[in-house]
């Protein structure tokens, strides 16, 4: 797979983390993708063959041509059908907000078709974006329609920024409680806040960036054995650490840093 990454125009830059393409090199069809929570949305447009998206039941169901997959808060399974070619707006943890149309938490684990978002709109740009001959002209149409639908850069919540700067600079390591005290808002205003602006709590939050930083630390092989990696990403113990690794990547650390590190690495390693 050749994967790419485009930084967005500075007008974007606090919605939009990056844009980023997927292709094949290769005729081979790969297998299965897990992705990873990691707080963030995307929009996704398949100009090459659609993906299958497999459901807890262990059924799938073949995802929309371009859509917004909303928050997520277990793993996801998906599959190519065929030939790989995709574009992505990754937004940061609040970033969608300014442009949606129905409510956050209402899209949660799920491919929300651009078309329910946007109407004509949706389906004009997508047209557009999958019939583009280049990435930069994709760039140049989505970045037109976002200008277009957010003038005010008023719209990013600041407490909610800072609050997720902070639990990154801590890589979800402190209390919910504990940020509340720091911030002085109360932990019912930040929850509600969160609720409306990402689609997730500030406890789930915390806890997919601290997933996070231990997969990093996982990639890097910065770690001596898998119970000094939990006590260095400041879980309460083993068990505990085991218990939030697999509700959010389906495996135990150790059944991960098997073959599904790599198999994901893409995905949830994504700047």
């Amino acid at each position: 797979m050749n994967y790419q990454v485009f930084d967005p125009c500075d007008q974007l830059s606090a919605f939009v983390k990056c844009y980023w393409t997927l292709e094949s090199i290769t005729e081979k069809v790969p297998e299965r993708q897990t992705i990873v929570p990691d707080g963030c949305m995307e929009m996704i447009f398949h100009y090459g063959d659609l993906y299958r998206q497999y459901t807890e039941d262990g059924n799938y169901i073949i995802q929309p041509k371009c859509f917004v997959f909303g928050q997520l808060t277990r793993p996801l399974e998906i599959e190519p059908t065929g030939k790989t070619g995709i574009f992505s707006v990754r937004f940061h943890h609040n970033g969608f907000f300014p442009f949606a149309t129905i409510p956050i938490k209402e899209m949660e684990n799920s491919a929300v078709p651009l078309e329910k978002l946007f109407g004509n709109s949706g389906l004009d740009l997508g047209d557009k974006l999958v019939n583009a001959g280049s990435t930069s002209e994709r760039i140049n149409l989505i970045e037109a329609f976002f200008l277009e639908k957010c003038t005010d850069i008023a719209t990013v919540d600041r407490v909610v920024k800072s609050t997720v700067e902070t639990m990154m600079t801590a890589n979800g390591q402190l209390s919910v409680d504990a940020i509340s005290r720091q911030k002085s808002i109360n932990r019912r205003q930040l929850e509600r806040k969160f609720s409306s602006a990402i689609g997730l709590s500030p406890k789930q939050l915390s806890k997919t960036i601290r997933l996070q930083a231990t997969l990093k630390m996982l990639l890097n092989k910065q770690f001596t054995s898998l119970t000094a990696l939990a006590y260095e990403n400041d879980y309460y113990d083993q068990a505990h650490f085991i218990k939030d690794f697999k509700e959010l990547t389906g495996f135990t650390p150790r059944e991960f840093y098997g073959d599904n590190l790599q198999m994901s690495m893409l995905f949830y390693g994504k700047e």
